[in-house]
């Protein structure tokens, strides 16, 4: 490979602090089945439901080196599969009598392998993370990939074919949010159909305390009460976005760089889970309920700590 391809790969290894519960270890047996079948894999969620994290887990698991791609609205298929980058100049100085000078140049544009072809070519795992935010029409060359398993590439490209046969270690792992966030667009339903979809919801409480304790170092029984209040509100329903594990992170680093005590007499503890669960219950500059989101707060501080 080329400097520029290895740029691209990533080394397939166990994500530090990962935790691994039951649900976690169920998750990841059912994906890797999936793939071991023979199917291109597909975790939808909301934001914060890990998806990511799990698909790179699964990668790891895997063990194949992994290239990875973040949906983008600019897409078009050659930042998939390549295009002609640059240019080569060749020249060439004929001297060969002294009086008389021959000179010859040839200039021609450069190609250069994008990473689903990069993965394609030499059998990594592709994890595409959030494929919905680029536009249907950039994602119409997976079809082939995934059901025929070859990719069509572009006449410019050098090399004897237009195809390239897809390696039988190639693996697909996508990760979406649902439709109906913003940026995100419709996928095409051939290509839906083409996967194994594992919707994937907020963690289960054990996994949760789990996780904030691993990413903070906060002791188990306040990590409890962080999660006791988050999911509570979650089941409140009365924000606009439901509060996720990232939220509680946060709470538990900020309290440690304040080094503030998981109690509801504390009020940088309680100061803290007002700004944070507020605004991450509702859009950017939306005051749409949160006074009855933080009236909730309060009350579930008051319960839990």
């Amino acid at each position: 490979m080329s400097v520029a391809e290895i740029t691209t790969v990533l080394e397939p290894r166990s994500l530090p602090n990962f935790v691994e519960t039951p649900y976690v270890k169920d998750v990841t047996e059912r994906s890797l089945a999936y793939i071991a079948a023979g199917f291109p894999l597909h975790l939808r969620g909301i934001s914060g439901t890990g998806k990511t994290t799990m698909a790179m887990h699964v990668a790891s698991k895997i063990g194949r080196p992994v290239v990875m791609i973040h949906g983008d609205e600019e897409f078009s298929t050659s930042d998939l599969v390549g295009g002609e980058y640059g240019y080569k100049i060749r020249k060439v100085v004929d001297n060969f009598i002294h009086s008389v000078l021959k000179t010859e140049e040839d200039m021609r544009k450069s190609w250069v392998d994008n990473r689903l072809t990069i993965a394609c070519k030499y059998g990594f795992t592709l994890i595409y993370d959030e494929f919905t935010r680029s536009r249907p029409e950039a994602n119409n060359v997976l079809l082939s990939v995934l059901q025929e398993r070859m990719l069509d590439l572009p006449s410019a490209r050098e090399g004897d074919s237009n195809y390239l046969k897809v390696d039988p270690d190639f693996t697909a792992i996508f990760t979406s949010n649902p439709e109906e966030y913003a940026g995100v667009h419709r996928s095409q339903d051939a290509l839906r159909d083409r996967m194994i979809t594992m919707d994937l919801d907020h963690f289960d409480e054990e996994t949760e305390i789990h996780i904030t304790k691993s990413k903070t170092g906060l002791v188990n029984g306040d990590a409890a009460k962080i999660i006791k209040v988050v999911r509570d509100l979650r089941k409140s329903d009365v924000y606009e976005f439901a509060p996720t594990i990232r939220g509680c992170i946060m709470i538990a680093k900020t309290l440690k760089v304040r080094k503030a005590s998981v109690d509801k007499n504390d009020p940088i503890f309680k100061q803290t889970c007002l700004d944070i669960l507020a605004s991450e219950t509702s859009r950017i500059g939306s005051q749409t309920n949160q006074e009855r989101v933080k009236e909730v707060i309060g009350e579930l501080i008051e319960q839990h700590c």
